[in-house]
């Protein structure tokens, strides 16, 4: 029995559209301590902006970066915060996991807050949204992909809408 699909058969691959650019300002590491799974770690998000033809406004502080420190290196993300939109103030809550990881040299400057091409490492995170404002119930309904980049005191997420 021959297990290959026929082309036919394939789903469409998602498209991505440009929706915009996430710049945040974070706060010192909070190390919770080793745990199982890893080292449980913690970022609180002090606030930003949000800039692109998706969305533009603010990054309300207040928001944390929940994260596990796996043995080999690899960080697993899960960033819970609040955006504000320019046009009329609704209120979106983002809901962003993901995965950071690269050599461990790379990941070392990184910690240390040196700046690093993002090409270096693979930061990408899924983002969800959830909303009662009126202007912006189409972003319950709506999937995107982050492709990040962190400095030493902010991180830049490009989001991408899924199609």
């Amino acid at each position: 029995m021959n297990s290959a699909l026929a082309p036919e058969i394939f789903i469409p691959a998602p498209g991505l559209v440009p929706m915009c650019r996430v710049s945040c300002e974070v706060g010192a590491l909070q190390a919770l301590g080793a745990a199982p799974g890893g080292q449980r770690r913690c970022v609180p998000l002090l606030g930003g902006r949000v800039e692109g033809p998706g969305f533009t406004g603010e990054v309300v502080a207040g928001g944390i970066d929940w994260q596990w420190q796996h043995a080999d290196g690899t960080l697993e993300i899960d960033a819970h915060y609040v955006l504000r939109a320019a046009a009329d103030g609704g209120l979106v809550e983002v809901r962003s996991t993901g995965l950071r990881h690269g050599p461990p040299a790379v990941m070392e400057r990184l910690a240390q807050g040196e700046a690093v091409d993002p090409a270096d490492y693979f930061f990408r995170t899924c983002v969800r949204f959830t909303t009662g404002a009126t202007a912006w119930l189409h972003l319950n309904r709506t999937m995107a992909i982050a492709s990040g980049r962190r400095e030493a005191a902010r991180v830049l997420l490009d989001l991408w809408q899924l199609t």
